[in-house]
């Protein structure tokens, strides 16, 4: 037998495998869950829909501010003067190529109240600490801002360092606390629309939103964009949301004067993430949390985004799901770990599967088969082809339509700023990265798992019990630049040499097998 024939035989008993009861549900469950995301993405697109017809119908009745205010009437002056104070807190890690123009953003807001922005850096050493500060002095005569130097975090991560400290450092008569990160595109309106939520409702504890990335035209920056899509559909709500994303949340600002529900201890005790650790501090006190509908901000990634950057962010986001505050809290990220893994890899499942029956009929056709076995076995294997290209398509096209939705919403509440569109996206290579992100999310989640620590922007934080417990800094932990933002994260002196993607993992890896001396 010729080695053609071999493989021909072995793809016909994979075909016939594959065609076996166990093999064809696993198929349609790949088909069942396109067509969940494609559900719930119609949902998200459909409370988004609703917020632009409301701007369009109020523009077209006269209300010409209506991407700031539903009713004309909140803008007079009598009103903008009983507007609580609010200070919005930005901890800032080095500095890249979208930073002014996401900066020059947030501090443009035609919030009518009282504003303060807080700039919070580590040191300032840090870029970013000389960019905002010269952006701010063109600024100094219009906007109420500082600069604040948190120096080192040794408790927690220094992202939440920098927030707390931040957080200590707001006007005394501050009611609402504004945490952004310094990569979120804010609209004129954003910070009314979220203050105006708040005085709504005081039950509210937290208001979130969520980005709608910007693909770069790079593999790593869709496999970003599409990571960050089924989430997206939890923030489209118009209102209440278990979800939490730490680039923006609101808050009482007495909150963390009190310590209320333990925001600042569970911060600053071994934090790792504040998304995660306030989200769960909300399940456990039964607080709300909500995401009013124009809460989506356009997220530019960088142009230069490799694959390998896109790898290290994806491993920090299932990292994550290692941090917890709570027994209940640890049992619902392990629920979820095994939750998302099962499902990514029961997505790729069916994919790989039908580039057998492909394969396996294309054989066939080539060389005439006529065996009554072989060409029922392709006939089913072929079905189950065209039923996941059609659920294939059907989710597509509802993500299609929800970053549509979501581009002309933005467009309305940004009117000055440059036109997005829909053009740029490349939907091939975005199938391409639904792929490759399902089948690598459960290695990066298990690499998280067994590693219990992870680089951060040059910091190593090493987890126990769901904490942190160890920080370690080293010059040749530190990347060139930041995973999504390409921020460069220290000057040209000492900036330590590129390294290829594939000596990162083996870095990752041999880090991974050393024995821990300081596990007890």
């Amino acid at each position: 037998m010729s080695t053609l024939e071999s493989m021909d035989a072995i793809l016909f008993s994979l075909s016939r495998t594959f065609c076996t009861p166990f093999a064809v549900f696993v198929q349609i469950q790949g088909c069942v869950i396109c067509l969940l995301l494609a559900l719930g993405w119609l949902m998200a697109a459909y409370v988004r829909n609703r917020e632009v017809k409301r701007i369009k119908n109020s523009m077209k009745a006269g209300n010409s501010f209506s991407f700031l205010y539903q009713d004309i009437n909140e803008l007079e002056h009598s009103r903008q003067a009983k507007l609580p104070r609010v200070s919005v807190i930005m901890p800032l890690k080095g500095f890249g190529e979208h930073n002014l123009h996401n900066w020059r953003s947030q501090i443009t807001s035609l919030y009518g109240g009282p504003l303060e922005f807080l700039f919070v850096v580590e040191s300032t050493e840090d870029p970013a600490y000389h960019a905002v500060s010269r952006l701010l002095s063109m600024y100094q005569d219009h906007v109420e801002s500082k600069v604040v130097v948190a120096g080192l975090a040794t408790t927690c991560s220094q992202k939440i360092h920098n927030q707390l400290i931040g957080a200590e450092k707001i006007h005394k008569d501050t009611k609402y606390v504004l945490f952004l990160d310094d990569d979120v595109r804010l609209h004129p309106g954003t910070v009314g629309a979220l203050t105006a939520e708040m005085e709504k409702n005081p039950e509210i504890f937290i208001q979130t939103g969520y980005p709608l990335d910007l693909p770069s035209g790079t593999l790593g920056s869709y496999c970003i964009y599409e990571y960050h899509m089924p989430c997206s559909m939890g923030f489209a709500t118009g209102g209440r949301t278990f979800f939490l994303w730490g680039g923006c949340m609101m808050m009482h600002a007495d909150d963390f004067r009190q310590d209320r529900y333990g925001v600042v201890s569970g911060l600053r005790d071994g934090g790792y993430s504040d998304d995660m650790t306030l989200a769960s501090l909300a399940g456990a006190h039964k607080r709300l949390i909500t995401s009013p509908p124009v809460a989506v901000f356009p997220h530019p990634l960088a142009s230069d985004l490799s694959f390998g950057r896109y790898w290290n962010y994806l491993r920090k986001q299932t990292f994550v799901l290692e941090s917890y505050i709570s027994n209940v809290n640890w049992i619902m990220n392990k629920v979820l770990f095994a939750v998302h893994c099962y499902l990514s890899w029961g997505f790729v499942a069916p994919y790989v599967m039908a580039v057998i029956h492909i394969t396996s009929a294309m054989r066939i056709y080539m060389k005439g088969y006529h065996q009554l076995e072989e060409t029922t076995t392709a006939s089913g294997g072929m079905s189950l082809v065209i039923l996941l290209a059609i659920c294939t398509f059907i989710e597509l096209l509802s993500m299609w339509n929800l970053t549509r939705r979501e581009v002309t919403l933005c467009n309305l509440l940004s009117p000055e700023a440059p036109r997005l569109s829909l053009a740029p996206y490349n939907w091939g290579l975005i199938f391409i990265a639904m792929l490759v992100d399902n089948f690598l999310y459960p290695i990066s989640a298990f690499r998280s798992h067994f590693s219990q620590s992870i680089n951060w922007s040059g910091i190593r934080y090493h987890l126990r019990n769901g904490k942190v417990f160890k920080i370690e800094r080293r010059n040749d932990m530190v990347p060139a630049k930041t995973d999504l933002g390409g921020k460069h994260l220290y000057g040209k002196k000492g900036a330590p040499q590129k390294a290829s993607f594939l000596s990162s993992l083996g870095r990752n890896f041999a880090h991974w097998r050393q024995p821990k001396k300081f596990d007890v």
